[in-house]
């Protein structure tokens, strides 16, 4: 229940020059949750200060996120993490307001045109060639090639609106995509890089040979098929040994986790973005519990 009272001082303390005061004033209008946010926004349009302006922009931030944590706390704890929600909940941590219903929308109209091309007798590398005829051709997604700056190539949202994406955001739209059609493609974690496989099943035990268990690997940037050999290469030019964990199906957790990873190469360290570092590190964080 609000206090109106104390609701009331609270807003007056938000200009108050002792940074202590904010801070306890912040921690306590945090506590009453999202519902104080189209109060503060009622009184950043009535505020003429810049400071106090961006004290209740902070503040406003601090409420989105506060709830942003506790949905990614649900969607981790949940017993079947899909991928699409925890996908828009990254979204989410640029745009808190995100309407997901369109992108819900403009994501199965993909899935159900990529299902009316498959069939029970089409082989891996045909279901992969469809798919990638749909993704990249009908729909015309493209991939930014260069290194990641723009953090709306990372958000599924954003992809979808302008098709466009890098290698870590158009990966997580064709995993996303292969989930929803019950294709056995999944990230696997080599180095450097956002990078799928097809499973040829889930029943291999033996870790050491795993490998063993992938038909082909794809680079979701394009859609480019590799071949066993392509990635060993790959591992010589890098001059990286191979492990067997490299070949790890990786779940949505881990992917969700490699996106934010690979998200936080869009901000450096300075006094203006480290905050979205340590916040996104926060999220990583949740994941790993």
């Amino acid at each position: 229940m609000v206090n109106e009272k104390e609701v009331t001082a609270l807003l007056t303390l938000i200009e108050d020059p002792d940074t202590e005061v904010f801070e306890a004033v912040s921690n306590r209008i945090i506590a009453y949750g999202t519902p104080m946010i189209p109060r503060l926004e009622d009184l950043w349009e009535h505020t003429v200060d810049n400071q106090v302006q961006e004290r209740i922009e902070l503040l406003i931030h601090r409420l989105h996120f506060h709830n942003l944590k506790n949905d990614f706390r649900q969607w981790a704890e949940s017993p079947h993490q899909e991928l699409l929600p925890g996908a828009l909940l990254v979204a989410k941590l640029l745009y808190p307001e995100l309407h997901t219903g369109k992108v819900i929308q403009d994501i199965d109209r993909l899935r159900r045109n990529i299902w009316i091309e498959l069939n029970h007798y089409l082989t891996p590398l045909e279901q992969v060639h469809v798919i990638n005829s749909i993704l990249y051709n009908y729909f015309g997604l493209k991939s930014s090639f260069e290194t990641p700056t723009q953090p709306n190539e990372f958000l599924i949202s954003k992809i979808i609106e302008s098709k466009k994406g890098n290698q870590s955001g158009n990966g997580v739209l064709y995993l996303l995509l292969t989930e929803l059609l019950d294709i056995p493609i999944k990230l696997i974690p080599i180095p450097q890089q956002f990078i799928l496989a097809y499973f040829k099943s889930e029943n291999e035990k033996d870790f050491e040979k795993l490998h063993l268990n992938i038909d082909f690997f794809i680079d979701p940037s394009n859609g480019q098929v590799f071949t066993h050999n392509d990635v060993y290469n790959y591992f010589a030019t890098i001059a990286q040994p191979i492990k067997p964990q490299y070949f790890h199906p990786q779940n949505n957790k881990q992917v969700i986790e490699k996106l934010l990873q690979d998200l936080t190469q869009c901000y450096t360290t300075d006094t203006h973005q480290v905050h979205m570092i340590n916040e996104i590190n926060e999220l990583i964080d949740i994941l790993r519990d």
